[in-house]
C-alpha cells in the first residue's frame, strides 16, 4: 500500500476526517493530516496507553496502519473501533481487505456481507454478492506465471519496470541524497536506468540523466514506439502548484504527466501535458504499441471512484486528445491505477475495487467492438494478499515485471521478473453467421452468448463480414444464439476450453424453409422435468413460430404437446395439456391473436416411436411439441 500513498494519496486531501476530536488528539491528528503516519500511530498509541482511547482514536489508528499497509495492526484497530461503536461502511470494507491480506478469508467475507448490506448499490458490493465464491475461483486457477524477485531491489521502495532499447527503467526511493518523505520515512522517488546484459541480468545502476529527476517524486515511465519520447509522472510542486491545509499547514500537490525527448545527453525538453490540471492528478502513463493512444489513471471529476483509468489519443507531434473514461466495467468505486496496454491491446491494470486476494490485484481485459471484455483477475502468483501493481509484459516473449509489497521481499515494494507459463485464461470466441441456403454471410444478425444455464452474458450484432467476437473465461461452456428477421433462429454450443481462440459458424435457415404444407417444423421445445413453464431455451425456439405467423398473417396453428411412456396415462395427459396451454400463452404474449392458435395435450397417445422398452433417445423423440397448420 505504501507505493499507492506515496504516489497517489500524497496528491489528495485525505478522505478521512482531519479535524481533531478534542485537545487530547490534536497532536496525533496533526501528524495524521501531514501523512506522517508512523509518528501519528505512536501518538495515538500513547492515548491508548493512558486509557483515553475511544472509537475515534481506534479508527484513526486503523486508518493510519491501513495507509502504511501494516495489516495485522490495522486489523486489530478496526476491530477495536467497531467494538467501540464505529459503523462506517468504507471502514468495514477496508477491514475486510486487511482480514483478507492476513489470510482470514472467511472473516473477510463476513465483513463484506456487512458492507454489501450497508451499500448494496456499490460496485464492490454488487460484484461480491454476484460472486461470493470468487476467492476459491482465483486460487484454483493454477499457476500461469513464474515470479522471481530481482537482484536490483533494495530495502527501500522499488517498483515499475519498463524495458526500452536494452535499458530497464524503474522508480525507487533508494537515493539517500533526497529529502525523506514523511509518509514512510524513505527518500523521495527517482527514476533509475539499468543496462540489460547478455546474460539477462541488469547492470550499471544509474540515476537517469537529463532533466527528469528533481527533488520531488517522479514515477513510472512509458515510451513511444521509437523510444525517442518518454512520458512520466511528477509532483506538481515542480510547477509551484499546490494546496495548503489550514489545520496542519501542510502543502498538497497533485500529480502531472510530462514528456521528455531523448538526445545524446539523455532526456531533455521536459514539457507538461496539456491535459494536466491544478485540481486533480494524472499519472501512470502507458503508450500503446502503435503510439496512437496513451492510457493513464486520474481522479478528475466525472469518474466512478477515487482513481479511474482513462485513455486519450496521441498525434504525431505528441499532442494529447480529450481524455475518455474507460467506463464502469473497468472502473469501480475503489481505486483503478497503473494501466498497461500491451502489443495485442490487452489492458492490464491494478484495482482495489474488483474482486481480488487483498490489497491491489492485477486484472486484465480487452476492448472488442468498442466494448470491454469481462474483467479477469490475473491469479496467483502475479497477485498476492499484498499490493500487486505496475504490471508490464512483452506479449511475444511472455516476459515482464510486476511490483509488489508481498511478504518475502527485500523492501517495502519490490520488482519481480515474470515469465508466462501458459496463456492467461481467456478464450476469444469468433462466430460467423451465414445463410444456410446460399452460404452468404449475414451482417446485422443479433447474437447472444449464454452460459450453461441459459443466462445471457452479452449481446452483439454481426459486422459487415458476418462476424462477431466474445471473450469468456477458460473452461466455460457457452452457447452462441443467433436471430435475424426472415430467418429461423439457431444456436451452437461452445465447449469450455483452454485454447486462446475458438471459431464457430452458425447457419440460419430462411423462415419459409421450415414451413411445410402440414406443419411448422421447429427444433425440440424443452421443458424442465415435471414442469410446464416456458424456459429460456423454449422461448428461443418459439420465437421462430412467432416469426412465421407474422410472415403469414392468415396462418392458424394447433400446438400439440406429447410425452413419453413414463408416468401414468392420466398424469401424462395432464402434463401435456399444461405444456400445450403454456406454449399457446407464450405465443399470444408475443402479439399473435388468440384466435390464430389453439393447444391440445396428447399425452402418450401419439408416440413418434412405438417402443417398449425405450432408449433414452427414443424417450426424447416422444417428448415433443408439434405445430400443425390448420389454415395457411
Amino acid at each position: 500500500m505504501k507505493h499507492i500513498q506515496l504516489f497517489i494519496v500524497c496528491a489528495l486531501i485525505s478522505s478521512f476526517s482531519l479535524t481533531a476530536q478534542n485537545s487530547a488528539t490534536k497532536k496525533a491528528d496533526k501528524l495524521f493530516a501531514k501523512y506522517q503516519f508512523v509518528d501519528a500511530i505512536e501518538a495515538y498509541n500513547k492515548l491508548v496507553e493512558k486509557g483515553e482511547a475511544d472509537a475515534y482514536v481506534y479508527s484513526q489508528l486503523a486508518e493510519a496502519n491501513y495507509n502504511i499497509y501494516s495489516t495485522e495492526a490495522a486489523e486489530k484497530w478496526y476491530a477495536k473501533a467497531f467494538e467501540a461503536g464505529a459503523n462506517d461502511a468504507e471502514m468495514i470494507y477496508k477491514y475486510s481487505e486487511m482480514l483478507k491480506a492476513n489470510g482470514k478469508y472467511e472473516a473477510s467475507n463476513t465483513q463484506m456481507d456487512k458492507f454489501a448490506a450497508m451499500k448494496p448499490s456499490d460496485d464492490r458490493a454488487m460484484m461480491y454478492k454476484s460472486n461470493p465464491d470468487y476467492l476459491s475461483k482465483i486460487l484454483d486457477k493454477g499457476k500461469t506465471f513464474n515470479v522471481q524477485n530481482l537482484d536490483i531491489n533494495t530495502a527501500t521502495s522499488d517498483f515499475g519496470g519498463t524495458l526500452q532499447d536494452g535499458k530497464l527503467y524503474i522508480t525507487s526511493s533508494r537515493n539517500d541524497n533526497r529529502k525523506k518523505y514523511g509518509w514512510n520515512e524513505e527518500p523521495f522517488l527517482d527514476i533509475y536506468e539499468y543496462t540489460l546484459a547478455e546474460d539477462g541480468t541488469y547492470q550499471g545502476e544509474e540515476l537517469l540523466d537529463g532533466d527528469i529527476n528533481t527533488k520531488y517524486h517522479e514515477g513510472i515511465v512509458s515510451f513511444t514506439p521509437d523510444g525517442k519520447t518518454m512520458y512520466f509522472s511528477r509532483e506538481s510542486f515542480f510547477e509551484n502548484i499546490y494546496e495548503k491545509d489550514s489545520l496542519s499547514n501542510t502543502k498538497y500537490s497533485v500529480l502531472h504527466l510530462f514528456k521528455a525527448t531523448k538526445d545524446s545527453d539523455g532526456f531533455s525538453e521536459v514539457e507538461a501535458l496539456s491535459i494536466n490540471s491544478p485540481n486533480y492528478s494524472i499519472k501512470n502513463p502507458s503508450v500503446s504499441a502503435d503510439g496512437s493512444m496513451i492510457y493513464f489513471a486520474s481522479d478528475m471529476p466525472g469518474g466512478y471512484g477515487k482513481f479511474d483509468i482513462y485513455k486519450a489519443t496521441l498525434d504525431a507531434n505528441g499532442n494529447v486528445g480529450t481524455p475518455e473514461n474507460l467506463g464502469q466495467k473497468v472502473n469501480t468505486e475503489g481505486q483503478e491505477m497503473f494501466p498497461y496496454i500491451s502489443s495485442d491491446n490487452t489492458l492490464y491494470f491494478s484495482s482495489t475495487g474488483h474482486l481480488g486476494l487483498g490489497g491491489m490485484d492485477v486484472f486484465h481485459t480487452k476492448e472488442i467492438d468498442g466494448k470491454m471484455a469481462p474483467i479477469r483477475n490475473a491469479g496467483t502468483p502475479i497477485n498476492s494478499n499484498g499490493d500487486d501493481f505496475a504490471f508490464r509484459m512483452n506479449e511475444e516473449t511472455g516476459e515482464g515485471f510486476v511490483s509488489s509489497n508481498r511478504e518475502g521481499g527485500k523492501g517495502s515494494d519490490d520488482i519481480y521478473a515474470i515469465k508466462k507459463l501458459q496463456p492467461l485464461c481467456d478464450v476469444l470466441i469468433t462466430g460467423t453467421v451465414v445463410d444456410e441456403k446460399t452460404g452468404d454471410v449475414l451482417a446485422g444478425a443479433t447474437t447472444s452468448l449464454a452460459d450453461a444455464n441459459g443466462n445471457i452474458l452479452a449481446t452483439k450484432t454481426t459486422n459487415a463480414e458476418g462476424v462477431v467476437e466474445y471473450i469468456v473465461e477458460c473452461e466455460t461452456d457457452t452457447e452462441l444464439q443467433v436471430t435475424m428477421e426472415g430467418y429461423e433462429s439457431n444456436k451452437v454450443s461452445v465447449d469450455g476450453t483452454n485454447e486462446e481462440e475458438v471459431a464457430v459458424s452458425v447457419a440460419l435457415t430462411p423462415i419459409e424453409e421450415i414451413v411445410t404444407p402440414v406443419e411448422v417444423i421447429l427444433n425440440p421445445i424443452y421443458f424442465e422435468f415435471d414442469k410446464s413453464n416456458i424456459t429460456a431455451k423454449a422461448a428461443f425456439e418459439l420465437d421462430n413460430l412467432v416469426q412465421v405467423m407474422n410472415k403469414y398473417p392468415d396462418m392458424v396453428i394447433e400446438a400439440t404437446s406429447h410425452t413419453d411412456f413414463r408416468g401414468s396415462d392420466s398424469y401424462n395427459q395432464g402434463l401435456s395439456e399444461r405444456r400445450a396451454q403454456t406454449t399457446r400463452q407464450y405465443i399470444i404474449s408475443k402479439g399473435i391473436d388468440a384466435s390464430r392458435i389453439s393447444a391440445s395435450g396428447k399425452g402418450e397417445t401419439e408416440p413418434a416411436v412405438d417402443c417398449n422398452p425405450c432408449s433414452k433417445d427414443q424417450h426424447q423423440l416422444n417428448r415433443r411439441s408439434q405445430f400443425l397448420i390448420v389454415k395457411q
